[in-house]
C-alpha cells in the first residue's frame, strides 16, 4: 500500500504533519466567488439624469417656431504646409454671404485673403478705427474688449477658430470698430481689405447686392432668437386697433430617428447546460455584454455626428474659456448662456479635477450636491457629473456641456422605444436566434435610442477647456 501524504508550505523539513491540510480541505469545500468583473462599467450619468420619451415609430419630430437663419456658423479652413487657405465654399458661413451661389466668384474672393500671424497681447483690430477688413480667425483665440459702463476696459466675448469679424464690410458699409480685437494666444488671421473687392473684375457690383440683400432679410421683425415676431400690443387707453398676427413653424422640422447598437451574444450549449452553478452563465454573459452595449449607447449620445450632444449644440451656444483652464468665471458663463432652470454640468473626470484645482487657488471649495444618493460636486447648487465620454484631446484640451432637461422645460431629452419584441429592458431587446450545427446559442442584442435638444439655449459647451494647465 501506498501512502500519499501533503505537505503544507511552511511545514518544518522532517516534521509529519498532524492534520488535513487547507489545500486538500479545499477540493470539498464550495468556493466563493464573485460574478465577472468588467473595468469598462462606468455611472452613466447622462443615461441616469436624460428623462427619456417614448419615440413611437422610430421618430421624434422637434417642432419649433420659424426662425430666421443669421448665418452663425465657422468657416473651415485648409494648409499646405505653413500656408493656411479659407475654404471658398466655407464663405457662405459669412451671415452676409448665406445663399450667395456664384462658386467662380467665391473662389476669386477667398483667394483675395491674406495670412497673417499674432503673438498673445498682439492688437489685431483697434477701436476707433475704420473697419476696414474681414478678419477671418483660422486658428488661436482673441478678445473683443470694450469700454465698460463706468468707463473701464471690459472682454466683451472670446473668439476662436473659424469665427469671423467684420463682414459687414463685404456690404460697402463705412463704420468703425466698437471694440478692441487683441490676441490672446498665438493666432493665425486671414484678412480680406475692402479696396480688395474692387479687383474681382466686376464680381464686386454682384456680390454687393447679395450682400444687401442678406441685410435687408435681417429688418424682418424678430425676437432676440431670431423668432418671427408675434405682434402685441399694451398699455394702452381707449379703443385703438389692435395688431393681428399669427404663429409661423418652421416648414422642414428636425426628425431624430433612434440610432441601434447591436452584437451577436454566442454561447455554447454545453456551457449553458452543465456550468450553471453557483451562477447562470448565459446570464452574466448577457449582463456584461448589455452594460457593454449602455457603455457604447452614452458615447454615441456624447459624440455622434448625427445626434450627439457634442456635434448638435447651437454655435451660439458655444463659448470658449477666457485663459484656458476652467475656472468659476467660465462656469459662470456657461450659465448664462442655459440660464433658464440649468440641470446638469457634465465634465470628465480629469476636467473635473481640473475644475477643483481653479477653485482651490481661489480659495473657494465647491458645495456639493445629492443624486440617487451620491454626493457630487457642484457649481451655484447645480451639481457636475463626471463622463468619460466626453474626449480629451492629445493636447489636453476637453469641454464642459451644461444642459436643461425635460419635455416640459424645452429641454434636452432621450429617445427610446418601449414594447418591442423580446424586450429585456426599456429599449433593448434579446432575441433568440437560434442553435447551429456547432451546439453554440446565438442571441441577438440591441440597443435603440437617440437624443434631441428641443430649443438651442437647452445645451451649451464650453470648448477647448485646458486640463493640463493650472495658469
Amino acid at each position: 500500500m501506498t501512502v500519499t501524504e501533503s505537505v503544507e508550505p511552511g511545514v518544518g523539513e522532517g516534521r509529519p504533519q498532524s492534520s488535513l491540510g487547507t489545500k486538500a480541505a479545499r477540493n470539498l469545500a464550495t468556493t466563493t466567488k464573485s460574478v465577472p468583473q468588467m473595468q469598462g462599467i462606468s455611472s452613466r450619468w447622462l443615461l441616469r439624469v436624460l428623462p427619456w420619451v417614448q419615440a413611437q415609430g422610430g421618430a421624434y419630430r422637434v417642432n419649433r417656431r420659424l426662425s430666421y437663419t443669421l448665418g452663425d456658423g465657422r468657416v473651415s479652413f485648409t494648409n499646405i504646409g505653413s500656408e493656411i487657405r479659407v475654404i471658398p465654399q466655407e464663405l457662405r458661413e459669412l451671415p452676409t454671404l448665406r445663399g450667395f451661389e456664384n462658386d467662380e466668384l467665391l473662389v476669386s474672393l477667398a483667394g483675395r485673403f491674406q495670412q497673417h500671424e499674432y503673438q498673445a497681447g498682439d492688437v489685431i483690430a483697434e477701436a476707433g478705427t475704420p473697419m476696414s477688413q474681414v478678419v477671418l480667425i483660422a486658428h488661436g483665440k482673441v478678445e473683443k474688449i470694450g469700454r465698460g459702463r463706468y468707463g473701464d476696459q471690459t472682454v466683451l466675448g472670446v473668439l476662436a477658430d473659424g469665427e469671423y469679424l467684420g463682414d459687414q464690410v463685404l456690404a460697402g458699409e463705412q463704420g468703425e470698430w466698437e471694440f478692441t480685437v487683441k490676441a490672446v494666444t498665438p493666432c493665425i488671421v486671414l484678412t480680406l481689405r475692402e479696396q480688395s473687392l474692387g479687383e474681382l473684375n466686376g464680381g464686386s457690383e454682384l456680390l454687393r447686392e447679395h450682400v444687401q440683400r442678406s441685410l435687408s432679410c435681417r429688418t424682418r421683425p424678430q425676437n432676440d432668437h431670431g423668432e418671427a415676431e408675434i405682434n402685441l400690443s399694451s398699455g394702452h387707453e381707449g379703443e385703438p386697433d389692435l395688431p393681428s398676427t399669427y404663429v409661423d413653424y418652421e416648414l422642414s422640422p428636425r426628425e431624430y430617428e433612434l440610432s441601434v447598437a447591436q452584437t451577436v451574444l454566442r454561447v455554447h450549449s454545453r456551457v449553458a447546460d452543465l456550468y450553471n452553478q453557483p451562477m447562470n452563465q448565459t446570464e452574466q454573459q448577457l449582463r456584461l455584454t448589455i452594460e457593454a452595449l449602455r457603455e457604447r449607447q452614452e458615447h454615441e449620445m456624447i459624440n455622434n455626428r448625427s445626434f450627439g450632444l457634442l456635434h448638435n449644440a447651437d454655435l451660439k451656444q458655444r463659448i470658449h474659456t477666457r485663459s484656458g483652464p476652467p475656472t468659476p468665471d467660465d462656469l459662470d458663463e456657461l450659465l448664462a448662456v442655459v440660464w433658464k432652470d440649468p440641470a446638469v454640468f457634465l465634465a470628465h473626470p480629469r476636467t473635473i479635477a481640473s475644475i477643483g484645482r481653479q477653485f482651490n487657488k481661489r480659495g473657494l471649495y465647491p458645495s456639493a450636491a445629492e443624486i440617487e444618493g451620491h454626493r457630487l460636486p457642484a457649481w451655484r447648487g447645480i451639481p457636475i457629473l463626471p463622463c468619460n465620454k466626453i474626449p480629451v484631446t492629445d493636447t489636453n484640451t476637453s469641454s464642459i456641456l451644461l444642459m436643461r432637461t425635460g419635455e416640459a422645460a424645452q429641454g434636452v431629452i432621450g429617445l427610446h422605444q418601449t414594447g418591442i419584441p423580446d424586450e429585456y429592458q426599456p429599449g433593448l431587446s434579446v432575441r433568440f436566434m437560434g442553435v447551429n450545427e456547432q451546439a453554440i446559442i446565438s442571441y441577438l442584442v440591441s440597443a435603440y435610442y437617440s437624443a434631441a435638444i428641443l430649443v438651442p439655449d437647452a445645451l451649451g459647451v464650453l470648448e477647448n477647456v485646458e486640463i493640463g494647465r493650472d495658469g
